[in-house]
């Protein structure tokens, strides 16, 4: 990654440009316009991510005491946190707009990833906070990679297994049919080859598959694996584990950070996954 300053300039550029080009559109609010930009605002905001720094508050002292050249009217952290979660779909629009500068992959995955909220002995009833629209709100889900229950939602993506650039993604219960899951993140796509998990298997899923010329490769269970041949047995692993470090690219301690999202409410959450999502694809496309 860049050194701290360059970072912060390359960001910067990168989505000024794509603000002032019209290629991305912030919708003006109402009121005088602020002295700090929209592209300044979406630059710290993006930057912390890619540090996975877990503090705004302290990024933002951070900011105001060592880069007071580059960002002379950061707002106060309050103002700032309202900023970004009013912008957030700016976050998805450049995400998708650095992402289609590559060509998608022939072969893509999808799979999802808990995302707590909070732990599940702590939760007493309903918490409007955690509630989205369309009637999504947080609920309780098996993690199975973990072996425990989490209180919370899951993480939906659709990632090239080659590049290991997300596609798609969304927000989803944490109980949740995976085929409907797919449906979604699949929507418009033609013409694919999807290597997916047991959890996707259903006639009905097939032949929504079938229709639209998407070829689905289940991967082996834990107890088929052993009868397969070992060249096949490892080209499988080899595929899967690049899904498996996808997600630990965005969501684990040693990547991102997003399973220590911090959030208080589920717009909260929303906009700090719309940032990291948009930061990994920075990553995965060598622009920092």
């Amino acid at each position: 990654m860049l050194a701290l300053a360059d970072l912060f300039v390359e960001v910067y550029v990168r989505i000024d440009d794509a603000l002032v080009s019209g290629a991305v559109a912030i919708p003006p609010r109402p009121g005088p316009r602020p002295a700090c930009s929209d592209a300044e605002v979406l630059t710290v905001a993006v930057v912390r991510h890619l540090l996975a720094r877990r503090s705004e508050r302290r990024f933002l002292r951070e900011v105001r005491r060592e880069w007071p050249h580059y960002f002379p009217h950061l707002p106060a952290q309050s103002e700032f946190n309202r900023r970004v979660r009013w912008r957030w779909g700016a976050f998805e629009l450049l995400r998708q707009q650095y992402a289609a500068t590559v060509l998608a992959d022939a072969w893509q995955q999808i799979d999802t990833s808990a995302l707590p909220v909070k732990h599940p002995s702590r939760h007493r009833g309903p918490e409007p906070q955690w509630d989205g629209p369309n009637e999504l709100r947080a609920s309780f889900g098996r993690d199975a990679a973990h072996g425990e229950w989490f209180f919370g939602f899951r993480l939906a993506v659709r990632t090239d297994l080659g590049s290991r650039l997300v596609r798609a993604w969304s927000l989803v219960p944490a109980a949740v049919d995976e085929r409907r899951v797919a449906e979604e993140l699949l929507d418009g796509v033609h013409d694919l080859a999807l290597l997916l998990d047991r959890g996707f298997v259903g006639r009905a899923f097939a032949a929504w598959c079938a229709a639209r010329r998407i070829r689905v490769v289940l991967a082996p269970s834990k107890a088929e694996r052993p009868r397969l041949p070992v060249t096949l047995r490892q080209g499988i692993a080899a595929w899967r584990n690049r899904v498996e470090t996808a997600f630990g690219e965005i969501t684990a301690i040693d990547g991102l950070q997003l399973a220590w999202h911090g959030a208080h409410t589920f717009w909260g959450l929303l906009t700090r996954t719309a940032a990291t999502l948009l930061a990994h694809t920075l990553l995965r496309l060598d622009y920092v």
